[in-house]
């Protein structure tokens, strides 16, 4: 990995994040009206004072590019501005609901590398009708929206079966688990399809390869060649994989938080929009941009240091 490709990677991250900020802030001055009143809540006749205060305190009145900076110094900050529907700091909002998005998708992340790495290795080196079975399930847990799945779940483990809540986020550890089980299989199961099928891909490629042949014909021992020279140089791509499933996790948590109303960030941000509170929705929104690039930023940088092609391939 050479600095060339660190400083490249670190370079996209600053692009993305500038860009994405900018969209995020714009979108509040590309609808018709005054973006105050998004502001205040999508009021239909807001008070004209509590306008005014809006426009200098949000800088309303300068240019868009001055506005725009000094909202993101806010923000890098900690300054996500105040909720006028909520009445109550941005931040504070945010920081009441991260935990319950950090538990959701920490469970969800634990059921996707066990599972996922776990049945695409045991496919790729059984084969035959294990592979077969094994490849039908994950391309069908692939195939299943998320709040479809929430919905089946709910059916049969809490109305059918009623062995998991399915309301709320529960209190302590057992009842956190609890709660948080039926959202966290919902929105770990496309995620455990997707990474078994490229742990699945990358064993059986590295099972091919003329360094395992080359291994078995000097008698090196089948649990070593399955360790050393399949596993391990398989590791790349499955990390890169795991990497992109967690921060898919993250982008895609509203679905579940709002169908098991665990209350996380996503399902703030749902309700944020439904309310027209623009200043959460852009918190939200730029704090899930922020983790989703950081996250798979770091992804790409550790899986150059664990293969080196990939970053040969990423500097062309």
């Amino acid at each position: 990995m050479t600095p060339r490709y660190v400083a490249s990677r670190l370079g996209m991250l600053l692009v993305t994040v500038f860009a994405s900020s900018l969209a995020i802030h714009g979108a509040m001055f590309l609808t018709p009206g005054d973006p105050a009143t998004l502001l205040v809540g999508g009021s239909r006749n807001p008070d004209p004072a509590v306008l005014a205060q809006i426009h200098r305190e949000y800088r309303l009145d300068d240019p868009f590019l001055q506005g725009y900076w000094h909202w993101l110094g806010d923000c890098l900050h900690g300054d996500f501005g105040r909720s006028l529907v909520y009445r109550d700091s941005v931040a504070d909002l945010i920081g009441a609901r991260a935990g319950d998005t950090l538990a959701l998708v920490g469970y969800a992340a634990v059921l996707v590398l066990a599972a996922g790495i776990a049945v695409g290795t045991v496919s790729a080196l059984r084969g035959g009708r294990t592979e077969t079975l094994a490849t039908g399930l994950t391309a069908g847990a692939m195939a299943v929206p998320t709040f479809v799945l929430a919905v089946l779940l709910i059916w049969l483990f809490a109305v059918r079966l009623p062995w998991f809540p399915v309301y709320g986020s529960g209190e302590g550890l057992a009842g956190t688990l609890s709660h948080l089980t039926l959202p966290a299989v919902a929105l770990a199961m496309t995620w455990i399809g997707y990474v078994a099928q490229v742990t699945r891909t990358a064993v059986r490629a590295e099972l091919r390869g003329e360094h395992v042949e080359t291994a078995r014909s000097r008698g090196v021992p089948e649990r070593t060649v399955i360790r050393r020279h399949v596993l391990h140089n398989a590791s790349g791509p499955v990390f890169a994989v795991s990497g992109v499933a967690v921060a898919g996790l993250i982008a895609t948590a509203a679905v579940a938080e709002q169908a098991f109303g665990t209350g996380g960030l996503g399902a703030l941000m749902i309700e944020a929009a439904s309310k027209q509170d623009m200043a959460v929705v852009q918190a939200v929104s730029l704090i899930f941009v922020v983790v989703f690039v950081v996250l798979n930023t770091a992804v790409d940088l550790v899986s150059a240091a664990l293969d080196p092609r990939a970053a040969q391939k990423g500097a062309r």
